[in-house]
């Protein structure tokens, strides 16, 4: 098949694993990657990585994404009625005990913990070498052809709109499997959670004092202490400091995004709302916004874990002296999304 791209950003992966990847790193959970987490678990404790759906509470962390929506699917009672009387015409005793439920959700699929997909942001960038920046994604896939913007929906009724990915939706992780090896690095045990950025000699440092090691293939996870501050809040953030709060990766240092890609890591997960910050930093060159998003997402193909719960985790393996463990985080098999939410289990 002929590829999408001729030219490749510089240390981008697009390609590494065939013209038609949608994956990305995630190909590094291999077998062997698997039964390396499977070694790391001891003593059968399993800790849930997720916060409640409903947490943070209100949109002061964006104001784009929304609480859940929960409510029943239908008037119970009057579907009873009718299912009643259809048994009865078909002259079968009509006497039922059952109790029924049934609901449906109107879920932001990024409102509380969540992957961020491969589709979840791309890039202006020369892929044809032509000499002509486009808007495209990971692996050359096009916005209006493989990723498709709002639209009217199906009815054309305006009700509503249609966003979705023909690829590099969320549903290839799924059917791949997300478990392998965890590693967690511990930012809020060494720097306590005032907001400030990290770059790689702290990061390095950290690694250095607690035996941190981290391996191709492993998923590595940062607790910086602000989902505990999300769950202390109650479903009531404070709204500025909610945009302030705990240590974040410094994605403005060259250094640590040269670190991110040559390490080789399939994951990157933190307890917080970007992984990195959105500290109104500004470099002279495009798109660094968020330099660790468009590394990850648009380069490399690393798809980002955010607002996950890592606090019990981050204790009981400081307990034990340890950092590994066996991690299970598949996102939902939803075809067509930029982002999933998740149940994450780590098991030691």
């Amino acid at each position: 098949m002929t590829k999408r791209w001729q030219q490749r950003p510089p240390g981008s992966t697009w390609g590494d694993w065939g013209d038609d990847d949608e994956l990305g790193r995630i190909n590094l959970l291999t077998p062997e990657k698997v039964l390396q987490g499977v070694r790391e678990v001891t003593d059968g404790v399993t800790f849930s990585l997720s916060l409640p759906l409903d947490y943070p509470g209100g949109t002061s962390l964006n104001q784009r994404r929304y609480p859940p929506i929960l409510r029943p699917t239908e008037d119970l009672e009057h579907k009873q009625d009718v299912f009643y009387n259809v048994v009865a015409s078909q002259q079968i005793a009509p006497v039922l005990t059952d109790v029924w439920s049934d609901d449906v959700v109107t879920l932001w699929l990024q409102y509380s913990t969540q992957w961020d997909a491969l589709a979840h942001q791309g890039a202006e960038f020369d892929a044809d070498g032509d000499g002509v920046a486009e808007p495209i994604y990971y692996n050359g896939y096009r916005p209006g052809i493989d990723i498709i913007g709002p639209q009217e929906d199906a009815k054309g009724d305006g009700s509503g709109s249609l966003s979705f990915a023909k690829h590099l939706g969320l549903e290839h992780m799924a059917e791949h499997g997300v478990q392998g090896r965890g590693v967690l690095i511990d930012l809020a045990h060494h720097l306590g959670t005032a907001w400030q950025p990290v770059n790689l000699a702290t990061l390095q440092e950290i690694m250095a004092a607690d035996k941190v090691v981290v391996e191709p293939g492993d998923m590595l996870l940062l607790r910086t202490g602000f989902a505990e501050q999300i769950l202390a809040w109650e479903k009531n953030p404070d709204p500025v400091a909610i945009q302030a709060y705990a240590p974040y990766l410094d994605g403005h240092d060259p250094a640590l995004l040269e670190w991110i890609a040559e390490s080789q890591i399939s994951a990157l997960v933190a307890d917080n709302y970007a992984v990195e910050g959105l500290d109104g930093h500004q470099d002279p060159e495009p798109h660094t916004l968020l330099p660790i998003h468009n590394l990850c997402l648009f380069k490399l193909g690393v798809p980002l874990g955010e607002l996950w719960y890592l606090e019990k985790l981050a204790g009981w393996l400081r307990a034990h002296d340890r950092s590994r463990f066996l991690l299970t985080a598949p996102p939902l098999n939803l075809p067509g999304t930029q982002g999933s939410p998740l149940t994450p289990v780590a098991t030691v």
